[in-house]
Order: structure tokens, then C-alpha cells, then sequence
């Protein structure tokens, strides 16, 4: 039996620590830390460019931080990315999907790839389908779905193999109103049993669907706390205002409401 300190569960899911990512004299990310409990869903914020894809990137293994740690289900993202990749479901702002497949042959491509048990992988497949909704457009090309399908399929893909921690990123870009309700009570459900930590542009789907928020603004954690924390902290009314508060440059201001 393996006594691999790193594979013991966790008091946490998502432990970032100091992450710094730089580009030149640019720094993308300027030493965030925060960390996600078991079960928690979690709401990242941020303007355009703040650094949300840049720690989800990280997070995810598809970047390397240049300096700070992170570990996601117990796992070094840079030590043990292998480990971390079997662990987690990343939805990336544009999924890169192949278009010449059925998303019936696509989810079974992915299914394989991920290790889903054969026995069981018909079964999986049925259930991520029905939990996304895509039961009308399974034996149609990806090439012929619409924006918000082809979100839907970006999301089997990252549930399909049961991660212990979902990374979402802009979720429900491109979807109507009745698809984001349809999308926000998958994220819910998942978030009963998993970790969840996503980014959005539709603040209403925060306030709807999240247990705490991490607000970033240029390259630094600004804020952390259950939406009703933060709001007592500035005096705002809902997260808009909130927002706005915590991304117009102050940042000092921001730090002491950090639960």
C-alpha cells in the first residue's frame, strides 16, 4: 500500500499559495492565495484580464506559475499534474471540441481517455447526457451545434469521469436564459457532492448558485467571503455593487473585508 503523504485527503480541495505568474515585467498574478473546501462552490471574479483564466490555467495544469504553489485534490499541480489531471474537470472559455464527431462518439473518445471503466462507460455517457440536456443533438456533428450545445458538450466532457474537483470557466457563455437556469442547477447539483470553483460575466449566476466569492483585480486577490460578508463590509446592496467596489482600484480597502 502506498504511503504517499500527498495522496491523504486533504482539509481542503483547492490550496493556492502565493501564486505569481509573470510575463516579462508584466505579472499576470501577483501572489494569490485562497483556498476551497470539500464541497464548496466557489465564485471567481474579476474584470477582463484580471488573472481568472491565468489560476484556472494553473490550477488545471495547462500552465506552469512562476512562482507559489497549488494543490488541487491533495495533489502538486506542479509535482504530481498527473495526478491532478485524473482528479479534476476543467471547462476552458472555448472548449476545443472536435467538430467532424458525433457528440455521442466525442463524449465515448473522452470517456475512454479518461479511464471511465468500459463496463461502465455506455452508462456514464447516458447519465452526463441527461444531466446537460443534450439528449436531441447526440447523434448530430458538432460542427452543426449551436454556442450554447456546444457549451453543453464542453460540460459533459468535464463530468464525465466523475472529478473530484470542476473548474468552470464563463460556463454558460452563449447560452439563453432557460439554458443558463438549466446549466446553474447542474452546477448545483455537482456541488452537493464536489468542489466547484467557476468564473462568470453574469453575476446573477454568483449570487444564485455560489457559497463564497474571491474577487480578483490585476493580478491580486481583493476580496473573499460569503456574498452577505462582503456586502456588510463596503455597506453595498447585491454583488454588482460589490463588484464594483472591489475592482475600482481598491485593493487596500478590499483586503480588510477578506474572510
Amino acid at each position: 500500500m502506498s504511503t504517499d503523504q500527498s495522496a491523504i485527503p486533504a482539509e481542503y480541495s483547492i490550496v493556492v499559495d502565493g501564486l505569481t505568474k509573470t510575463y516579462g515585467d508584466f505579472k499576470a498574478l501577483d501572489r494569490v492565495s485562497f483556498e476551497v473546501q470539500p464541497g464548496e462552490i466557489v465564485g471567481f471574479l474579476g474584470p477582463n484580464g484580471a488573472g481568472k483564466s491565468t489560476t484556472m490555467k494553473i490550477l488545471t495544469c495547462f500552465m506552469a506559475a512562476t512562482e507559489g504553489t497549488a494543490k488541487v485534490a491533495g495533489y502538486d499541480v506542479h509535482a504530481e499534474s498527473a495526478e491532478v489531471r485524473k482528479r479534476v474537470g476543467y471547462l476552458p472559455e472555448n472548449v476545443p471540441l472536435y467538430d467532424e464527431m458525433l457528440v455521442w462518439d466525442y463524449l465515448k473518445f473522452i470517456a475512454e481517455v479518461r479511464g471511465v471503466a468500459k463496463p461502465a462507460r455506455e452508462e456514464r455517457i447516458e447519465e452526463v447526457i441527461e444531466r446537460t440536456g443534450l439528449h436531441n443533438v447526440v447523434h448530430k456533428e458538432i460542427s452543426e451545434l449551436s454556442k450554447g450545445y456546444r457549451q453543453r458538450v464542453g460540460l459533459a466532457q468535464a463530468i464525465i469521469h466523475k472529478p473530484e474537483v470542476l473548474i468552470l470557466d464563463e460556463p454558460t457563455t452563449g447560452l439563453d436564459p432557460n439554458q443558463i437556469i438549466e446549466i446553474r442547477d447542474v452546477i448545483s447539483e455537482i456541488g452537493e457532492e464536489k468542489t466547484v470553483i467557476f468564473s462568470t460575466h453574469i453575476l446573477q449566476e454568483i449570487a444564485a448558485v455560489c457559497d463564497r466569492i474571491v474577487i480578483i483585480n490585476r493580478g491580486q486577490l481583493v476580496a473573499d467571503g460569503t456574498l452577505d460578508a462582503l456586502q456588510d463590509a463596503v455597506g453595498a446592496d447585491g454583488l454588482e455593487d460589490v463588484f464594483r467596489h472591489y475592482t475600482a482600484g481598491e485593493t487596500e480597502e478590499g483586503r480588510s473585508a477578506i474572510s
